[in-house]
């Protein structure tokens, strides 16, 4: 059984756009369903499952088919490499993928490549090319890098249900700024270029979808400048902002009319340090069907069989629930200490001789260092404020919270 009837949303709009007097008529179709899935990386154990003709089985293929459009988070360059020495350290946070792998993509019916990602360039600006390129010859539409700026900022517009715009952003502590001459992403911090592209698309379109890139792996909930800065999108215009990077599953908010997916977590990838945490084997697939006046959503959830490496239906997790301001003013402590313990997690795992046995003094020094690797103050990484928030989950206040299985969820990675 597919679980995609588990959740259906509807968001009614009041609102008629006559976009400059456009016509519908037989020209635009009036409604377009897409489909957005989480990570996708073909190394480690995903390593030549290309091959593998049941890697995704038929419950998750008939809801991949079932819609127009299929966007994938392709998370790292399509390009023929030499081998890597990357089974040790940090040489495990490098991907990049066979060009084979397209099969799958293909097979999934995936029109809409996602390159705005911590691992775009890992090989160089070169298999950023290669990838646009590969994508070209496959009538694949690529979103959130390119060669220069303007490529990586250019949003895909759909003329289907009042008109469709996309455009995709990513995290600025990994994911590398384009240039005029340099190829790269558009970073989520540029909200000039976000603003100008949303008042772009509204132009012309009902709809607005911004992708992004961004958030703290392997959390359960946002930390409160990553939720701040989806609102911030949501207010500024776009209407969905759908989210992938932290490699599991997260939960989700209605703001009004509007809807943020903090995270859809894994859907072909399995590595050993992110095997290190909870929750990497399953994922969510997030359908959303546009009409003129209106979007409905629902969701599938999915698990990867690590003992035969296939995507499965599953159950949708726990997490996966509307979590609005009130409830998660009550369990942001208890999400930051469960976000402390998967960083130490993370540093044991990549440094075991340094972190294996260290005191909690120890652990405060690390997390609360200004210049901590990958700190990005009041963006990414900011454990100055997740720290001690953390530290405040003793309180109880999480306690009172009504959503009793996200706790449970939580409180089993701690």
């Amino acid at each position: 059984m597919v679980h995609s009837l588990l959740i259906r949303i509807e968001r009614e709009q009041n609102l008629y756009y006559d976009f400059g007097n456009k016509q519908y008529g037989d020209k635009m179709k009036k409604q377009s369903t897409f489909v957005f899935t989480g990570d996708i990386g073909f190394d480690k154990y995903m390593d030549r499952k290309w091959e593998d003709k049941h890697l995704i089985t038929d419950g998750v293929l008939r809801f991949l088919h079932s819609s127009d459009h299929v966007v994938v988070n392709v998370e790292g360059a399509l390009i023929d490499l030499p081998p890597q020495d990357d089974t040790f350290g940090v040489k495990q946070l490098i991907h990049a993928m066979n060009p084979n792998a397209i099969k799958v993509l293909n097979h999934m019916h995936a029109d809409v490549w996602n390159l705005c990602n911590n691992h775009i360039l890992d090989a160089g600006e070169e298999g950023v090319a290669q990838t646009i390129k590969l994508a070209k010859e496959n009538h694949v539409q690529t979103v959130g890098a390119g060669m220069n700026i303007e490529e990586a900022a250019r949003p895909l517009v759909f003329d289907e249900a009042g008109g469709i715009g996309l455009f995709s952003v990513g995290y600025r502590r990994g994911c590398k700024p384009a240039d005029v001459n340099r190829a790269g992403c558009l970073l989520w911090n540029d909200m000039e270029r976000i603003q100008k592209n949303i008042d772009e698309i509204k132009k012309t379109c009902r709809w607005c979808v911004i992708v992004c890139h961004g958030g703290e792996e392997f959390t359960s909930l946002p930390s409160s400048y990553t939720r701040d800065r989806y609102h911030k999108f949501l207010e500024m215009g776009a209407d969905i902002v759908v989210a992938h990077h932290p490699h599991v599953p997260m939960n989700y908010e209605t703001v009004n009319d509007k809807v943020i997916f903090y995270s859809l977590g894994n859907f072909i990838f399995d590595t050993d340090y992110q095997r290190a945490q909870y929750n990497t084997e399953h994922g969510i697939l997030v359908k959303i069907n546009f009409t003129e006046k209106k979007f409905t959503w629902d969701a599938c959830g999915i698990r990867i069989n690590r003992d035969l490496e296939h995507v499965r239906t599953a159950k949708l997790p726990d997490i996966f629930t509307d979590v609005q301001e009130e409830e998660y003013k009550k369990l942001e402590a208890l999400a930051a200490k469960m976000m402390v313990s998967a960083y130490k997690r993370q540093l044991i795992y990549l440094n075991p001789k340094e972190y294996q046995s260290v005191s909690e003094e120890k652990w405060k020094e690390n997390f609360m260092n200004p210049k901590r690797s990958g700190r990005v103050e009041g963006e990414a990484l900011d454990f100055q404020i997740i720290y001690p928030l953390a530290k405040t989950a003793d309180d109880g206040e999480w306690e009172k919270s009504k959503l009793k299985k996200v706790i449970k969820y939580i409180q089993k990675q701690i």
